[in-house]
């Protein structure tokens, strides 16, 4: 094989490697396995959702993933780096944001206001009380994005006053703040009302491909429609994968969401 065709078959093989991978990770709190050796692949761009009852070790997962605390078992690898032992701050740099259950807006400020926040920490800058060239050109990257989560018509509004659907929009916002190719969303339709469900999820489904999603959610309804691929979880492991039709068509997801076997909130 020449270097040129050799270069062309490496390149191929990194344009389809997973941007995130995990291999027999495991987490464990005192006698608590919350995690079991879960082995998991995501692609470039790729919709995924992890399903399972409570107690099934999802957050868990999550939390693993972001670096909130590191597995006792199994490694961790994102965008080609392994960052098993990375803390959630090195990694978003590398192009991991994430959203989470509980709110964490600034609930006193505007849309605007919030969303300026964000991009300022992901550039690295600081606060000033008067406006450069460059603040300016963070307000209105701030507000681009605004629009592009659906809240042009808000932006000026106290978050405090805001829908749980609008603050729901305005984390993904925040999220997208720092250009990121791989978002956590934590159970994104948590609390919404019906109407506010389909909003968020033909948000989701317009966002660019190249940004690669991975969800929680217990609203299957949302979850199905937007993801591709499913991983579902049963006290702490893989228990099935497939693509949203074949996870409705299987009796054991089936089971596990009537109830049978599962044990208790994560």
């Amino acid at each position: 094989m020449t270097d040129e065709m050799s270069q062309t078959v490496t390149s191929a093989a990194d344009s389809v490697a997973p941007i995130l991978r995990l291999r027999g990770v495991g987490r464990r709190f005192g006698g608590v396995q919350a995690v079991r050796g879960v082995d998991l692949d995501v692609g470039l761009g790729e919709r995924r959702a992890v399903l399972g009852p409570n107690g099934a070790g999802k957050t868990t997962l999550f939390n693993v993933i972001a670096g909130e605390f590191p597995p006792t078992e199994g490694s961790v690898e994102l965008f080609g780096e392994d960052v098993t032992n990375k803390p959630a701050r090195d990694r978003v740099p590398l192009g991991l944001t994430r959203t989470f259950q509980i709110s964490r807006l600034f609930a006193g400020l505007t849309v605007a206001d919030n969303l300026y926040v964000a991009v300022v920490g992901v550039d690295g800058g600081h606060l000033r009380p008067f406006r450069n060239g460059r603040d300016r050109a963070l307000h209105q990257r701030a507000r681009e994005i605004g629009d592009r989560v659906g809240l042009a018509g808000v932006l000026d509004r106290m978050v405090g006053v805001l829908s749980h659907g609008e603050q729901r929009q305005l984390e993904i916002g925040m999220a997208l703040a720092g250009d990121p190719k791989l978002i956590l969303l934590d159970e994104p339709a948590a609390g919404l009302a019906r109407a506010e469900r389909v909003k968020l999820t033909e948000m989701l489904l317009g966002l660019d491909r190249s940004i690669t999603l991975l969800l929680i959610e217990h609203d299957m309804d949302v979850a199905l429609t937007v993801a591709e691929h499913v991983t579902m979880m049963h006290d702490g492991r893989v228990v099935a994968e497939g693509s949203p039709s074949e996870i409705r068509g299987n009796q054991l997801v089936h089971d596990l969401y009537l109830g049978k076997g599962h044990g208790n909130d994560e």
